[in-house]
């Protein structure tokens, strides 16, 4: 079962010196899946990207063809590292080919994280 409503208080922790993106991935009608299923190979990849501090892929509830990301780097060089990065370099092509215009990039820089534990160790088998 996902969630915990008898969860301790959250950690909390401050970001400074961070950098984020929040990135809104707009596919060709019909091509969600297939663009998840390109992004998810990519995920299993970001252990090549250790200034990659979190990474989260998450489906608009409202547009079947909307995806979007968010991502914290540890600073920015590792926003560069990831940037120039061989598993980005290896998505790219096969995502522009799903994508109905280019991803749009709201660049910032994160403040502070408040994070229940309890979502490390829900267990979805991936």
């Amino acid at each position: 079962m996902a969630g915990n409503t008898n969860a301790n208080p959250p950690v909390q922790v401050l970001l400074a010196g961070r950098t984020a993106a929040l990135v809104r991935l707009t596919c060709k009608q019909g091509m969600r899946p297939a663009l998840l299923d390109v992004l998810n190979k990519y995920v299993d990849r970001l252990d090549e990207e250790p200034g990659t501090e979190f990474y989260t892929l998450s489906i608009d509830p409202d547009s079947d063809n909307l995806v979007w990301l968010y991502q914290v780097y540890a600073n920015e060089e590792a926003q560069l590292e990831h940037q120039q990065s061989p598993a980005l370099a290896e998505l790219i092509p096969g995502m522009q080919e799903l994508l109905n215009e280019p991803p749009a990039i709201l660049r910032m820089s994160p403040l502070r994280m408040s994070l229940q534990e309890t979502i490390l160790s829900d267990n979805f088998d991936l």
